[in-house]
C-alpha cells in the first residue's frame, strides 16, 4: 500500500460499512488469454487499492467476499491457487495493515482450511486486533445461509440448555449471533463483473443495503471506480420504510 494522508478524507457523506463481491477475476484472465490464476493475482491488487481508498474516504468497515462456501466446487487447481494466494497476500500485506491501523477479521467457517492457513489467519488477526482506522473483514468459506443457520442453531442450543426462553427470540437475538454483531449492517453493497445478484453473501445483514452493480471485472475496479460507487451512494436517499418527506423532515428536525 502507498502512504495515506489522514487529512485527505472527502467531506461528502460516505457509507460507514461497504460490502463487496469481487467478481470477474476468471473472465478478466480469459479475455486476455491468461490462466484464471492470473486473474486472482491481479484481483489482489484491486483489494489493496480499495482498502487504501476506504481509509482515505473515511469508510469504517469494509467486508469483501474472498471465497464462498460454494467455491470448493471449482477445479482443485484453482482452489489451490486461491489458498496459496491467501497465504502470500497475508504475508505481503500485514506490515501495511499495521502501518495504516487496519484491523483484519476473517469471517466464515475456518475449519475447512489447512492448519497452516488457519494459523496464519489467527496471527494476522491477533497483531491487528486493536486497530480502529478501518475494519477489513474478509469472508472466506462464508455463506449467508450458513451464517443464519449457525445463528439459529446457537439459539436452539441456548433454549435447550435453559439459558434462553422462546419468547426472548427476536430479530435482535438472531442478529447478535451472526458473524459480526458488533458492526452495523452494510450501507453499500458493490458487485463487480456485470452480474446482478447477491450470491448468498450477507443475506440477513443486507436487508436495507443500497446495491451497486459495476460492469467492470474485479481486476479493473480501481480507486476511481470505487469513488464512483461511493459518490453514487452519497446521492441516494435511504428511507428504511419511511416516505421521502418523512426522511427530509427527520433530517431537518
Amino acid at each position: 500500500m502507498t502512504k495515506i494522508s489522514a487529512i485527505d478524507v472527502d467531506e461528502m457523506r460516505v457509507p460507514e460499512h461497504v460490502a463487496i463481491i469481487m467478481d470477474g477475476n476468471g473472465r478478466w484472465a480469459r479475455q486476455r488469454g491468461l490462466p484464471r490464476s492470473a486473474g486472482h493475482r491481479a484481483g489482489a491488487k484491486s483489494v489493496r487499492s480499495v482498502v487504501e481508498e476506504s481509509v482515505r474516504r473515511g469508510v469504517r468497515v469494509l467486508t469483501v467476499f474472498a471465497f464462498s462456501s460454494e467455491n470448493w466446487r471449482r477445479p482443485p487447481t484453482e482452489v489451490n491457487v486461491l489458498m496459496e494466494l491467501f497465504m502470500s497476500t497475508l504475508q505481503a500485506e500485514i506490515k501495511s495493515l499495521i502501518e495504516h491501523q487496519v484491523q483484519l477479521r476473517i469471517i466464515g467457517d475456518m475449519s475447512a482450511f489447512s492448519p497452516k492457513l488457519q494459523a496464519r489467519f489467527d496471527e494476522a488477526q491477533r497483531v491487528t486486533r486493536h486497530h480502529q482506522r478501518l475494519i477489513l473483514q474478509v469472508a472466506a468459506n462464508y455463506g449467508g445461509r450458513w451464517d443464519i443457520t449457525r445463528a439459529a442453531y446457537s439459539l436452539a442450543e441456548e433454549v435447550a440448555a435453559g439459558s434462553l426462553r422462546l419468547d426472548q427470540i427476536d430479530e435482535a437475538a438472531l442478529a447478535a449471533r451472526l458473524s459480526f454483531p458488533d458492526v452495523r449492517d452494510p450501507d453499500l453493497f458493490i458487485r463487480t463483473g456485470g452480474e446482478k445478484r447477491i450470491s448468498n453473501f450477507l443475506l440477513w445483514q443486507s436487508a436495507y443495503t443500497e446495491l451497486y452493480f459495476s460492469d467492470l471485472m474485479w481486476p479493473e475496479f480501481d480507486a476511481a471506480a470505487y469513488d464512483a460507487a461511493l459518490n453514487d451512494f452519497a446521492r441516494r436517499q435511504r428511507r428504511f420504510g419511511l416516505t421521502g418527506e418523512q426522511v427530509v423532515a427527520k433530517a431537518s428536525a
